[in-house]
């Protein structure tokens, strides 16, 4: 069922949702969260597929904010808000409000929103495009337990992994990060199975891909050894390839979608890693609450900690090989969850504590 009010307050959404529901037969609420998407009209369509395909996992309400930029000044001091509700088989298995804020209402999204947001329930903001460099001090951010923003969909990726990490409040996270999950628990089982110190990696995908970044920034922080980057036509991720004493380790992903893990003294193997689309991306941030703080540590590494291929060659031919390689521990999480390869770090003092992981 679709209802569509112009010119319309909060109020009048809520009471038309409440005889939307009994409509069709359902006049209780079974829905876990209300989730905020903040698009524009260019993306409003490929946003709300996504939300509404991830309600899926997650029944929820979810409410988009879409800000109408007026031409002319006398619109642009017209406020108005317009709403279409989508309830039943036309909004996956929660309710769907799309708001469109004319005028001076842009400017105050969050007073629309606040009237509309499920009792008793958390609340996520996704921006799918053109997030605020603040997300926890935006003014609908500042409703939200989480807040999901997107590196990849800005004009310069890399720039916007250094302002997610100088604005990063618990809470935050971004999808640039939850692309590479698959990775990091395919990397972290190998080194489960692998007894030889880790001395350096290569992380190798497409240039300005701020998920490669983030992958090179994670075995950075987790591993204490040289990590550096290599670029290729892609797609995305391609491979990533670590050095160890007792020979490479290789995770290669050339077409996007089947990748071969090689290690020394065993076969190769296929795995399968494809290139998952925003709604799954969506559907597991969606599954937690909580900070995730391996996601904090990681984007704070910075990107100009990274090292090109012949700097990583150098920094680990001058590491001095330790009396005895440590053997990593078994990965304590199930995939995709598993955060912890370990590593001896280079020749500092002493090797240093294992981080607790938290994905």
């Amino acid at each position: 069922m679709k209802i569509d009010l112009t010119e319309t307050t909060s109020s009048k959404i809520n009471n038309a949702l409440i005889s939307a529901r009994r409509a069709i037969g359902t006049p209780a609420i079974g829905m876990v969260l209300t989730l905020v998407v903040v698009t524009d009209e260019e993306n409003a369509y490929d946003a709300l597929k996504a939300a509404s395909d991830s309600s899926r996992e997650h029944p929820s309400r979810i409410i988009a904010v879409i800000k109408r930029v007026s031409r002319s000044p006398r619109s642009r001091r017209d406020a108005r808000l317009d709403a279409e509700i989508r309830v039943g088989s036309d909004s996956g298995t929660g309710e769907t409000v799309v708001l469109r804020l004319h005028g001076e209402l842009a400017n105050h999204a969050q007073s629309v929103v606040l009237p509309l947001l499920l009792p008793d329930a958390p609340v996520v903001v996704w921006w799918a495009e053109d997030a605020p460099a603040d997300p926890a001090k935006d003014p609908l951010g500042a409703l939200a337990q989480r807040r999901i923003t997107d590196a990849y969909s800005a004009e310069h990726p890399l720039d916007e992994l250094a302002v997610r990490a100088a604005t990063y409040e618990p809470g935050d996270t971004d999808l640039t990060w939850t692309r590479i999950t698959p990775w990091r628990s395919m990397l972290a089982a190998a080194l489960d199975q692998q007894s030889a110190q880790v001395v350096s990696a290569t992380v190798e995908g497409e240039k300005d891909n701020p998920s490669c970044e983030l992958l090179a920034m994670w075995l950075t922080d987790r591993l204490g050894v040289p990590v550096g980057r290599t670029f290729s036509q892609g797609p995305g991720l391609t491979a990533v390839r670590m050095e160890t004493k007792n020979g490479p380790i290789v995770l290669d992903r050339a077409d996007g979608s089947l990748a071969t893990l090689s290690m020394s003294g065993q076969p190769d193997r296929g795995v399968a890693l494809k290139r998952r689309d925003t709604a799954e991306l969506l559907a597991e941030e969606l599954r937690r609450l909580d900070p995730d703080n391996t996601y904090a540590t990681t984007v704070k590494v910075g990107v100009d900690k990274l090292s090109g291929p012949g700097e990583v060659a150098a920094a680990a031919s001058a590491t001095p090989a330790p009396e005895a390689a440590d053997a990593p521990d078994a990965a304590a999480e199930q995939a995709p969850e598993a955060e912890k390869p370990k590593a001896a770090a280079p020749a500092k003092k002493a090797a240093p504590a294992k981080k607790a992981a938290s994905k």
